[in-house]
Parts: structure tokens; C-alpha cells; sequence
């Protein structure tokens, strides 16, 4: 096998501290947060909050945590959540939703992630005792199922006025709101403008092994933080973590450029495989493949490449994802393109003569 293999392009999640992030994190002042006295954490709230152009933020364990909570603040039992029927909150948070706040959540179709603001009012039913109570949309920027895709800030502000129209908040899960402002070079602030409350990760694209911070108003982020109480998220001197996260700010953000670039460069060469389809657009990090003009299926493709020597994963049945990020080299990322080019030709061949 090739020296540069494993190439590990699962996600952005598989990446290690590098050395500097390690030190960083060991000489981290620290205090008890649930005191509110860690000095780290509570820079990196005031830090993110500013980014972000919102009053307070709150630091928590994971990106399904930030998500959670927000829509436990925004909502109250029975309440009815609009989302991209793709969306992480609907698809890949182990239906918290509904266990934990008691809400329902309403999948709305639209292409690459997006859905327009006749998709919200058409789903808003009358403020009738009959009905379930609309409260809440949620947008996913950038949107992981959907390739990594860019929400444009037009077509956030107009789901937004939509959502104001109707008397429903707007959450925003910016896991990857990063990688949406390097490609774009629209600063977070503008993104998360539209929102009343924000989502964003560092253990993704920026390189921190834990760690999510969501920003809102002052009153949210006190409410958000009763909840994160009773999730059991409240954490003492945690500022090792946060001394990560603020590590990543200062190096690791515009940097994400580079995974782009990566991921054009898979994509490119994936997409001269005969009868493969790239379904979404390749804006970020994120490339889909779709395998079913192939005939192939994706647990078995998943497993033919880890074989060669590279590391992808399912995304659905017939589709496989693949994440560029900071632990992996435009070389690495050459070489694993051109290995998953051939293992996907010869297993295409191979079922044409089937």
C-alpha cells in the first residue's frame, strides 16, 4: 500500500490537535464555569459573540448539544419545527428533538439543502386550537448532507422575513458557518445577522477535539444556559477545551481555503468516473457521490476503498461522502482521488459484465 494511505477523508471531525493546539490547551488559565470564573471560556463567549454580532454565546460540548438547546429555548412542547428535509437537527441527532423538547419537526423539500420563504408560509397553519403551533425554522449553512452547500444570504434573509412574517424564530446551524465565510468571504456576523440564534463547531473543520459555542441575545443565552444545566452540560474548568477553540480562531479559520481547493480537486477527478454523479454543488469541504447510475451500493464501495487505502463514508445507499480537511494534504488528497477513481472504475466495470 502506499505510503501516504490511510488517507482518512470520513470527516472533519477525524482530525488530531496539532502540537501547538496541545500547548496551547496544557498552559490554558482555568476556573469553574459553572461559577461563570473559567477566564478562557469566558473570552472565547465574548469572542464568538462579537464574530457573530450577537449579545451573549455560550460554550457546549458538541454541535448537537448547541443545536438541541436552541431549539429547547426557542420552543415549548407540542410546538412544530420547520427544516430541510436533509437537515442535521432532523437526520443525525438521535430524534433529541422530539425527546427532549417535544416538538415536531416538518421537513420541507428543496434543492441543495435550501428551501425559499413559500416553503415556511405554506407550512404555517392558523392559530386555531385544532392545529400544532409553528414556532421555530431551522436553516443548516453549510449543509452537510447536501455537499457541503452554501446558503446565500439573500436567500437566508428571505426565509427570514418569511419566518418574521409568520411569528416564527430563525435558528442557524453554522457547524460549518466557517467554511461558508472563507468561500464566500461573507463575514459570520452577516450570516448569523439573519438568525435570532446561531450555532458554531470547532471540532470540524477548525481542528479542536470538542467543542460548540451558540450565540443570541443576552436573555436567550441565559435560558440556553438553565438548559444546558439540566442536559448535564454544564462543565468546571473547561477552559482546556476552550483554549482549543480560540487556538483554532487565531490559525485555523482561513486556512479552510485549502480543504476547498482539495475538495474541488476530488471532485474533479471522481467526476470523470463513468455513470458517477455528483449530485450537489462542491462549494466547500464536502463531496457526494452518487452511485446509482452505476448500479453500485455504498456500503460496498465504502468498503472496497478502505481496502485501498482510502477512507470514506456512507451517506446513503447508494451515495458516499467525502470530507478534505486540516490533517489531510493536497498530495494525500491527489492520491486518494486518483485510488477511489480506479477502485470506483473497476467495481463500475465489474457490475456492467455482471
Amino acid at each position: 500500500m502506499n505510503p501516504l494511505a490511510p488517507v482518512d477523508l470520513r470527516s472533519d471531525t477525524v482530525t488530531r490537535p496539532t502540537p501547538e493546539m496541545r500547548r496551547a490547551m496544557a498552559e490554558a488559565e482555568v476556573g469553574d464555569d459553572v461559577y461563570g470564573e473559567d477566564p478562557t471560556i469566558n473570552r472565547l463567549q465574548e469572542r464568538v459573540a462579537e464574530l457573530l454580532g450577537k449579545e451573549a454565546a455560550l460554550f457546549v460540548a458538541s454541535g448537537t448539544m448547541g443545536n438541541q438547546l436552541c431549539v429547547r429555548t426557542h420552543t415549548r412542547p407540542g410546538d412544530q419545527v420547520l427544516i430541510h428535509e436533509g437537515g442535521h437537527v432532523l437526520n443525525f441527532e438521535g430524534g433529541s428533538a422530539a425527546a427532549l423538547s417535544g416538538v415536531q419537526l416538518l421537513p420541507l423539500p428543496g434543492a441543495n439543502g435550501l428551501f425559499g420563504p413559500e416553503a415556511v408560509r405554506r407550512a404555517v397553519l392558523p392559530r386555531q386550537e385544532h392545529f400544532h403551533r409553528s414556532s421555530l425554522v431551522v436553516v443548516e449553512n453549510t449543509h452537510n448532507r447536501a455537499g457541503g452547500t452554501i446558503w446565500p444570504e439573500d436567500a437566508i434573509a428571505a426565509v427570514a422575513s418569511a419566518a418574521r412574517e409568520t411569528g416564527l424564530r430563525l435558528h442557524m446551524d453554522g457547524a460549518r458557518l466557517w467554511n461558508a465565510h472563507v468561500a464566500t468571504g461573507v463575514a459570520p456576523a452577516r450570516y448569523a445577522g439573519w438568525a435570532d440564534s446561531v450555532s458554531v463547531c470547532f471540532s470540524k473543520g477548525l481542528g479542536a477535539p470538542v467543542g460548540s459555542v451558540i450565540a443570541g441575545s443576552a436573555d436567550f443565552i441565559a435560558e440556553a444556559r438553565f438548559h444546558r444545566k439540566k442536559y448535564g452540560g454544564a462543565m468546571r474548568q473547561v477552559g482546556i477545551l476552550g483554549a482549543a477553540c480560540l487556538y483554532a480562531l487565531d490559525h485555523h479559520v482561513e486556512r479552510l481555503a485549502e480543504d476547498h481547493a482539495n475538495a474541488a480537486l476530488l471532485a474533479d477527478r471522481l467526476a470523470q468516473v463513468p455513470d458517477l454523479e455528483i449530485p450537489h454543488p462542491v462549494q466547500s469541504n464536502i463531496v457526494i457521490v452518487e452511485l446509482a447510475g452505476m448500479g453500485l451500493a455504498a456500503g460496498d464501495i465504502v468498503a472496497l476503498l478502505a481496502e485501498a487505502g482510502v477512507l470514506a463514508g456512507v451517506a446513503d445507499h447508494t451515495r458516499v461522502r467525502f470530507v478534505t480537511h486540516l490533517d489531510v494534504s493536497t498530495k494525500q488528497v491527489t492520491w486518494a482521488a486518483d485510488t477511489a477513481a480506479a477502485v470506483l472504475s473497476k467495481a463500475g466495470i465489474a457490475h456492467a459484465r455482471e
